[in-house]
């Protein structure tokens, strides 16, 4: 019987680093997806008003971004989020927790923060586990009680160690920029000059405006691959972590409970929520979230856990 769960537990494991491997493999493949995006807007733009410095430009601003979103997601989600560090007397709950949680994984212990809201969520971000974020909001402490926490705890960290932060953070930015560069090109496109009298410029301008319509599209999609996902992925890991499944079911319910969205919600930065924070809602909103959120309906989620 104990042979058994060890080689369960041991599966289990070799799934998470595979998971590791394969998320890294994932964040390579996203930067390149926007390396090539950008510069074929370069050149179409170059093309378009035939100055091929636009070309320059383009490669110069897709590797630099690149570079910047690797290097600097982590600080841009922490102010995207409005979320501040805490110390152990300020939080002593939520710093035993993550401390705790932190040492049985095996991981260093990531900045500890807080996010003035009283919707109860949370996020993890950060390159990887040494410059890791875990956050709670003010709403989620009052809510659960030690054992839900540390389900919660658990299943972020269980993003960390599994190196869904890299992917996610990476893609709160490379998304974002995709989005302005859409809206920059439709304003060139229907402002600017260039060759538009001609068959090609007409041809160019039509495959211009619906590549403008389709790339956020397709980012948002990218999003919900990604997201879905990597939750019942952290969720059986927290729940392995814990030992205790029924704490991170227990919380998601509490969590499902409250309808109303965050102050600060962000669609670049909703997928690194443990539960959406655009809220339920009614009905119809339900559906909604279910075709499009990057979150699994929390039914799943729990029937997962206690499964």
């Amino acid at each position: 019987m104990a042979l058994g769960k060890t080689f369960e537990y041991n599966s289990h494991m070799a799934t998470i680093y595979t998971h590791q491997d394969s998320n890294i493999r994932k964040t390579w493949l996203l930067m390149f997806f926007f390396l090539v995006i950008v510069i074929a807007i370069g050149w179409g733009f170059s093309w378009y008003y035939d100055n091929s410095f636009i070309l320059y430009i383009a490669v110069a601003f897709a590797i630099l971004t690149n570079i910047y979103s690797y290097w600097n997601s982590d600080k841009l989600v922490v102010k995207m989020t409005g979320a501040k560090p805490i110390t152990r007397e300020s939080h002593q709950m939520l710093w035993d927790v993550v401390e705790n949680l932190s040492i049985t994984a095996g991981l260093p212990m990531p900045k500890a923060m807080v996010v003035e809201d009283p919707a109860p969520n949370a996020f993890a971000t950060g390159r990887d586990p040494e410059h890791a974020v875990v956050a709670a909001t003010t709403g989620l402490l009052q809510i659960l009680d030690r054992v839900e926490l540390e389900g919660v705890m658990a299943h972020e960290l269980s993003h960390v160690g599994n190196r869904d932060m890299l992917v996610s953070t990476v893609a709160v930015v490379l998304v974002g920029f995709i989005a302005i560069l859409a809206d920059f090109f439709l304003r060139m496109t229907f402002y600017g000059g260039g060759n538009r009298n001609n068959k090609g410029g007409a041809l160019f301008l039509v495959v211009g405006i619906v590549a403008a319509i389709l790339l956020p599209i397709a980012s948002q999609l990218i999003q919900l691959a990604i997201s879905r996902k990597r939750e019942f992925l952290a969720d059986a890991s927290g729940a392995l972590l814990t030992r205790y499944p029924e704490g991170l079911a227990s919380a998601l319910e509490k969590i499902s409970q409250y309808s109303r969205p965050m102050k600060k919600q962000s669609h670049a930065t909703a997928h690194l929520f443990i539960a959406n924070p655009f809220g339920s809602g009614g009905e119809a909103k339900k559906f909604m979230n279910k075709m499009f959120s990057s979150h699994p309906p929390v039914e799943e989620r729990t029937r997962a856990l206690r499964g």
